[in-house]
C-alpha cells in the first residue's frame, strides 16, 4: 500500500508533535503492508513561495533515521487553496517528487470557481489531488464529478468509511458513483490507517477496488502514469446478502 496523505512529519503542523509519536505509527503502517508514506504538512497557497522546504527536509532525515527499515518516506504538502491563481509549480510542492500536488478547499466555503481553479492547475502541468471531498460542506456527487472532469484526482480519507453521519454517507455515495480515485489515511499521529480502508473493501467483497484504491493508482500517480478508472462500487449490501450474513452469524 501507498499512503499519500499523512501528517507525520513531527512538530510542523497539527499532526504528530514528535518523532516519538510518529515512529510507532510508521511501524504499524509497515506491519499493515504499507510500503511508502508521503508526509504532507499543511501549507496555504498564498504562502507557497516561502514554504520551508529545507527545514522540512532536515526533519525528514531525522525521522528516517528513527523509522523502521523497509518503509519509504517522501515529502509533500497539503495545500489549502486560499486564493485563486496561486503559483504552485515549484517542484518541491509535489507529492514525493512528482508533478501531483495535494490540495484542499476550506471546509466550510468551497470556492465558487473551484472547477476552474482545478483546471488551471492541471493546465499548468500539475495534477491536482483533491483531499477528502466527502468532508466539504455542501459537497455533492455532481460537484465531485465536475471537479474530476476539470482534471482533479479524488482522494478519500479511510476514516470516512467506518464512521457515521453525513460524511460517511457522502463517502459511500461517491464510491457508489465511481468518483473516487484513491484512499489515504490522513493520519495525524493517531489510529487512522490506510489498512482500515483496505479491510473495509475486502469485507465488502471488492479486492480489485482495494488494490486500485490503496496501491495501484497511488503508485501510478507518483510515477507520472495515467490512473486506472475505479468502477462504481455499490456499498449497501442487498437483501439476499444481508439475509445470508444473518444465518452465517448464527
Amino acid at each position: 500500500m501507498i499512503d499519500l496523505h499523512t501528517h507525520l512529519l513531527p512538530g510542523v503542523d497539527d499532526g504528530s508533535p514528535s518523532v516519538e509519536r510518529s515512529v510507532p505509527v510508521l511501524e504499524r503502517f509497515l506491519a499493515d503492508g504499507v510500503e511508502c508514506v508521503v508526509l504532507t504538512p499543511h501549507l496555504v497557497a498564498s504562502r507557497a513561495r516561502t514554504a520551508p522546504y529545507a527545514r522540512h527536509q532536515a526533519i525528514l532525515e531525522t525521522l528516517r533515521a528513527a523509522a523502521p527499515a523497509g518503509l519509504e518516506l517522501r515529502l509533500g504538502w497539503e495545500i489549502m487553496l486560499d486564493e485563486p491563481n496561486a503559483d504552485l509549480r515549484a517542484p518541491h510542492l509535489g507529492l514525493g517528487g512528482s508533478r501531483a500536488i495535494l490540495v484542499e478547499f476550506p471546509r466550510t466555503s468551497v470556492p465558487a470557481r473551484a472547477a476552474e481553479e482545478l483546471f488551471r492547475l492541471r493546465s499548468g502541468g500539475n495534477t491536482p489531488v483533491l483531499a477528502h471531498p466527502e468532508r466539504y460542506w455542501g459537497c455533492t456527487a455532481a460537484k465531485v464529478a465536475e471537479w474530476r472532469a476539470a482534471g482533479a484526482v479524488i482522494q478519500m480519507d479511510t476514516a470516512a468509511l467506518v464512521g457515521k453521519g453525513s460524511i460517511a454517507s457522502m463517502a459511500r455515495t461517491l464510491l457508489d458513483a465511481g468518483l473516487v480515485d484513491l484512499f489515504s489515511s490522513d493520519n495525524h499521529g493517531d489510529s487512522r490507517s490506510l489498512a482500515a480502508g483496505r479491510r473495509w473493501l475486502l469485507d465488502l467483497g471488492a479486492p480489485e477496488h482495494a488494490d486500485l484504491l490503496t496501491h495501484g493508482n497511488a503508485r501510478r500517480l507518483l510515477a507520472g502514469e495515467p490512473l486506472l478508472p475505479v468502477p462504481p462500487l455499490p456499498t449497501t449490501p442487498g437483501f439476499l446478502h444481508r439475509l445470508r450474513e444473518l444465518f452465517v452469524r448464527r
